[in-house]
């Protein structure tokens, strides 16, 4: 297996964009992220284009990586059009990243997308439901998905089990605060207004204790990696070096495994040889505020039980021993499905080359993205990790 180097790394703004089409948000983002690898379309030999919900909001089923680069000169080159719920680009990042280590290309784009803004709001919340089994839809929840986004509802997502709340709710608007606080600070992020505690715990309540400003914003965007082979183009070393990529498919109903997230985090650890210790920055899947404090005893950052001590004591803040979603997070920075892994690998590859700014964390050299997509039985149905090494 050969090494595989991030050359070029961009993303558009996400945000709510009605004025601008997939194809545009894409060509965007791919023509900035070759201008950061200082390389050419015609120096790009495949293309995985990771997307999730473009045949339920526009129509378009199949053929999606086609129609958003048709008018580019990628026109003609293998392309993979990949869906994984949330994990669709992540899912092509691993796929783009397996073509180079194994010698099939030198030099492929991976670009994940995403329109999920309607002025008909229940268009993105059937899309987003869709990335659970329908079956559990129809007998589990009586309210027509397109009412309510059922992923808010799921049995345990903000309970012990037994009816109670886990987490208190200051400590759940204070992962929002985090999050909104390291947006202020991303050009790119949906939302760059600091919020508080009380403005987040005031907000429209949504399931449970979860509050709007604790829960990911729907968005538009798009984002774009350049992968290359060393020393291609003259390039040997320059970028950030993928150092390990793993995907793991959930557990189902067999709950003697261990979880997608879990498996998935073991697996990176040992491919890159290195521990969640040695990890200076971490993006990671913050459905909504609960599911970041989850995430954090899941991967292994704590101990079960702990996972509020890590945002109580600004261990997780910029500034903090272990930043986490520095760029704002899905709660923040926004999520349009199809681009959210894309977009958390182009955060922490800025990370790693120092171009953040006000957000930077601190001479960087490990970072680790995590994402999850969809639902299934008892996990998550998809998570992906990859770990970045300077």
């Amino acid at each position: 297996m050969r090494d595989v180097w991030i050359r070029g790394a961009a993303m558009t703004p996400f945000g709510k964009h009605p004025e601008r089409s997939g194809r545009e948000l894409v060509e965007e983002a791919l023509g900035a992220a070759l201008a950061d690898a200082g390389l050419q379309a015609g120096d790009v030999q495949a293309a995985y284009v990771g997307n999730a919900a473009a045949g339920l909001m526009s129509g378009q089923e199949s053929i999606r990586a086609q129609v958003v680069l048709r008018r580019t000169p990628l026109m003609g080159v293998p392309m993979v059009n990949v869906e994984n719920a949330c994990a669709s680009s992540s899912t092509a990042l691993h796929l783009g990243w397996q073509a180079v280590a194994g010698g099939m290309h030198d030099c492929v784009v991976v670009i994940g997308y995403e329109k999920l803004y309607d002025p008909d709001r229940s268009k993105a919340v059937h899309a987003l439901n869709a990335s659970i089994d329908l079956t559990d839809l129809a007998d589990v929840f009586s309210t027509p998905a397109q009412e309510r986004a059922i992923f808010m509802d799921l049995f345990g997502a903000y309970s012990d089990g037994r009816g109670r709340d886990r987490f208190e709710p200051d400590v759940l608007a204070l992962v929002s605060v985090k999050s909104h606080l390291n947006g202020s600070l991303n050009p790119c992020a949906q939302y760059q207004r600091e919020v508080t505690v009380e403005e987040v715990l005031g907000s429209r309540q949504v399931a449970g204790p979860l509050t709007v400003l604790m829960c990911a914003a729907l968005s538009d965007g798009a984002a774009c990696l350049v992968l290359c082979a060393p020393g291609f183009r003259s390039g040997r070393g320059r970028g950030v070096k993928i150092a390990a990529s793993v995907l793991a498919s959930g557990r189902g109903d067999d709950m003697r495994q261990a979880t997608a997230v879990e498996r998935a985090v073991r697996e990176a650890a040992a491919a890159a040889g290195a521990g969640l210790e040695d990890v200076d920055v971490i993006e990671l899947h913050d459905a909504t505020s609960v599911a970041e404090l989850r995430l954090y005893e899941e991967m292994g950052l704590c101990g079960e039980g702990e996972a509020e001590r890590l945002v109580q004591e600004r261990v997780t803040w910029l500034g903090g021993k272990l930043p986490v979603n520095p760029s704002g997070g899905m709660i923040s920075r926004g999520h349009p499905m199809g681009a959210t892994g894309a977009a958390q690998v182009v955060e922490l590859t800025w990370q790693l080359q120092g171009r953040c700014a006000g957000r930077q964390v601190p001479a960087p050299r490990l970072a680790l993205a995590q994402n999850n997509g969809g639902w299934v039985g008892s996990d998550s149905a998809v998570c992906c990790v990859h770990i970045l090494q300077r």
